[in-house]
């Protein structure tokens, strides 16, 4: 498949793997890569620049494919040594780079003139629009279904992703919700030029996440997130826990009083425990309600091939078919496993699609 998004990384499939901490290193990067995704090394997660080159370099042992880093540009008293990280970049050859966070703008003359390719995440179309206007090569359009930050005005993805189209010149990818073939069909039909996956690609087999972390992506419904911190306008989607749930407690005993030290333990230091430790209730950590949409564990050659697959199968088979005037052929058995797919187990698809 072709699409602008394709083209302008060089990738084999429109699949992105968004930057998630202390998840985001070279095992998952190489082997979305290798499967002809876009693998996304996680910046801020090496503590410092010279990490990060050694795990740029380690990436580069996994893969010759192209990846990217993901850097996130926090609103903090002590900033990181962007600067620094940037020449880590640059000098480990990367070729693409996933922003988050604050604007890049200060840094985008650094990024270009290494020939990076940049892909800003963004949560409305204003911001969309700012990014494009700054020189980013594209967007990643996050939709209110996201995990982590998805910003304050609550717009999900059939509303936010149509406009973005009305109003981007550059191309964009879909975030927030995506997990299967039927996203990034979806995805496609709304303007979108591929999708990103986040949650997702925590539960795949390379993920070097613990085993738990997996196991609870898996068990877990799209009744399960929460958002947390709204009163601090600095909202983040997480998944439940008996942490989150005591800082809800918290913000509700606090109401507009809440401040940032109220909630310290159940958002400071967690991720290493919850990913690394795999302590379920250490605190929050970002989810998405496409936990919903998870049910196994595959690895990531296998979710891309399959999500490629159904991709194939539903614009062939089933949109096709309402065309030519033979819709009703979604009730073959093959295509009827795809449409009504419901169970714990991955979509079963026929060999080739249907013509």
């Amino acid at each position: 498949m072709k699409t602008a998004i394709t083209e302008l990384f060089g990738i084999e499939h429109p699949i992105i793997q968004g930057g998630m901490h202390f998840v985001g290193f070279a095992e998952l990067a190489a082997a979305v890569s290798n499967a002809g995704g876009l693998g996304i090394i996680t910046g801020l997660t090496q503590k410092t620049p010279e990490l990060l080159a050694k795990e740029i370099a380690r990436c580069r042992d996994m893969t010759d494919k192209p990846f990217g880093v993901n850097l996130t540009f926090l609103p903090t008293f002590s900033a990181p040594p962007y600067p620094e990280y940037i020449a880590a970049i640059v000098e480990g050859g990367i070729k693409a780079v996933e922003t988050a966070g604050r604007s890049p703008e200060q840094y985008m003359p650094a990024l270009q003139a290494a020939g990076i390719k940049v892909i800003h995440k963004c949560t409305s179309v204003r911001h969309s629009l700012k990014a494009e206007r700054i020189g980013c090569d594209a967007v990643s359009v996050d939709g209110f279904e996201c995990g982590g930050h998805p910003g304050e005005d609550d717009i999900p993805n059939m509303i936010l992703l149509p406009r973005a189209a009305e109003e981007l010149k550059i191309p964009f990818v879909a975030s927030g919700g995506m997990a299967d073939g039927r996203s990034l069909v979806a995805a496609l039909s709304l303007g979108a030029a591929g999708m990103n996956m986040g949650t997702r690609f925590i539960a795949t087999k390379e993920a070097p996440v613990h085993q738990n972390v997996k196991n609870a992506l898996v068990a877990a419904t799209e009744l399960d997130t929460r958002l947390i911190m709204r009163a601090l306008r600095n909202t983040e989607r997480v998944l439940k826990n008996a942490n989150v749930d005591r800082l809800l407690e918290i913000e509700r005993e606090k109401g507009a009083k809440l401040t940032i030290d109220d909630i310290h333990d159940q958002v400071a230091g967690v991720y290493p425990r919850i990913m690394l430790e795999g302590q379920m209730d250490a605190g929050a950590w970002s989810c998405g309600m496409v936990a919903g949409l998870i049910h196994d564990i595959p690895s990531c050659k296998e979710l891309i091939d399959r999500i490629m697959g159904e991709a194939e199968t539903i614009i062939r088979g089933r949109l096709m078919g309402f065309l030519d005037g033979t819709g009703r052929r979604e009730k073959s058995p093959d295509t009827a496993k795809l449409l009504n797919h419901g169970g714990n187990r991955p979509l079963e698809l026929p060999a080739t699609p249907p013509k």
